[in-house]
């Protein structure tokens, strides 16, 4: 089975388990992907970081793998993006601004590195 195929598999037939990423957002398996729920202020990098540290960390995919954001940008406010390992599934855009991403998708290792220099957020209980 090859790695993608694998990883694919893994999401559908895992139990849908949340998974908080270094920058406090949290990813659920969702159909044939993923999404990173919102929760409090965000911005493009702080959900890719979260798809990038989900895609490495959890689907233990190579950081060369592209990941697709799914869902268009702008998302509303409250709302998730949604990412996925299908090309065919693929936004237009990534939400962010980068020389050379082919529509809307980044490496894992990319999206796992725009998680540098950024903290956990403190969450109220209003967030929860």
């Amino acid at each position: 089975m090859r790695p993608i195929a694998f990883a694919l598999a893994l999401t559908v037939t895992a139990p849908a388990q949340a998974f908080t990423a270094q920058n406090g957002l949290v990813v659920q398996p969702e159909g044939d992907g993923f999404v990173v729920n919102w929760r409090g202020p965000a911005g493009p990098a702080d959900f890719w970081c979260a798809a990038g540290d989900y895609a490495i960390r959890v689907l233990h995919l190579n950081p060369t793998q592209i990941v697709y954001r799914t869902s268009d940008p702008k998302r509303r406010a409250g709302e998730g993006v949604s990412f996925s390992l299908d090309p065919t599934q693929s936004a237009r855009k990534t939400g962010l601004f980068v020389l050379g991403a082919k529509a809307g998708g980044i490496t894992a290792g990319h999206a796992q590195g725009l998680c540098e220099n950024r903290r956990p957020r403190a969450w109220s209980r209003r967030d929860r």
